[in-house]
C-alpha cells in the first residue's frame, strides 16, 4: 500500500494592502476559484468562490460580517451565511464551502492548494 504525498504549493494573489477590509476578491489558482476575504481586524481567510446552494461563482462578492464571535460572509445570491474559518454553513445543515490555507508573507497575500 502506497500513501500519497500532498505538496503544499503556494501563490501569490496581490499585496496585502490592496486587500479592502471586509470586501472579497476572486483569485484562480491552479485551476480553482477562491474567494479571499480580510476582516477589519486583518485576518485573512481563503474559501471557494462556488456558492454551493446556488452553484454560481460569486462568494468573493458576498457579505463580510460576524455572527457572535464568529466571521462569516453571506452568499450575495440567496444570503446563506458561512463561517470563514471552518466553510460550514450555519444556516442549511450539511452545507459548506471549502477553505483554503492563507498567509500573509511580507506584503504579500499567498493562498495554498494542496496537489496529490
Amino acid at each position: 500500500m502506497t500513501t500519497a504525498t500532498l505538496t503544499i504549493t503556494w501563490t501569490a494573489i496581490c499585496s496585502y494592502s490592496r486587500l479592502e477590509a471586509e470586501r472579497g476578491v476572486a483569485a484562480l489558482v491552479d485551476g480553482v476559484q477562491i474567494a479571499i476575504f480580510r476582516t477589519y481586524s486583518g485576518e485573512l481567510f481563503a474559501i471557494g468562490n462556488r456558492d454551493p446552494i446556488a452553484g454560481a461563482q460569486v462568494m468573493s462578492r458576498g457579505i463580510v460580517g460576524t455572527r457572535g464571535d464568529t466571521p462569516t460572509v453571506a452568499s450575495p445570491l440567496h444570503k446563506q451565511v458561512y463561517d470563514l474559518r471552518t466553510g460550514e454553513c450555519l444556516d442549511v445543515a450539511g452545507v459548506a464551502v471549502p477553505t483554503y490555507p492563507i498567509r500573509r508573507n511580507g506584503d504579500a497575500v499567498e493562498v495554498a492548494v494542496d496537489k496529490p
